[in-house]
């Protein structure tokens, strides 16, 4: 008369299984959540990036295939007119550093002069640019124009 009805004893039962299924459920978020966050971190991205642009080669890459050079309206400044190649197929260069000599008949420097040209030439690109040197020097004989470095990004 006074006996338990078997509903309770299932009741425990089931809040059981629950606890088992939200245990392991909890589980396999946590190991999926750890799982997602792991990749790669920005250092290690960072670096492979870097490992990448080590191999770029700035001076083999970009051709010079037109460099012209004439003196400004009043005659005093040098103004070059260049056509840059980039041969690479996988590095955009920007900031071009380049050096302009400016010789003499006995082939000796009269005048020299570094800048960077703050461009960006795309793989397999042509850009020309035009450059403000320096005061042109008086008794050139000729000159030349050279790429000396750039900025290389992997695209």
């Amino acid at each position: 008369m006074f006996e338990r009805p078997k509903e309770d004893k299932e009741l425990g039962l089931h809040k059981a299984w629950i606890a088992t299924f939200v245990a392991i459920g909890v589980v396999i978020a946590l190991i999926a959540f750890l799982a997602l966050n792991k990749g790669p971190t920005k250092q290690s991205v960072q670096a492979s990036a870097a490992m990448a642009t080590a191999k770029a080669d700035p001076v083999g890459d970009l051709k010079i295939e037109r460099a012209t050079m004439q003196k400004d309206s009043l005659g005093a400044t040098a103004v070059w007119a260049v056509t840059f190649t980039n041969k690479s197929d996988r590095f955009t260069y920007i900031n071009i550093v380049y050096q302009t000599q400016y010789m003499g008949a006995d082939n000796k420097v009269l005048a020299e002069n570094k800048g960077t040209i703050t461009t960006s030439i795309r793989p397999n690109a042509e850009q020309t640019s035009e450059i403000r040197d320096i005061a042109y020097p008086v008794g050139v004989a000729w000159y030349k124009f050279k790429v000396t470095d750039a900025t290389a990004k992997v695209e």
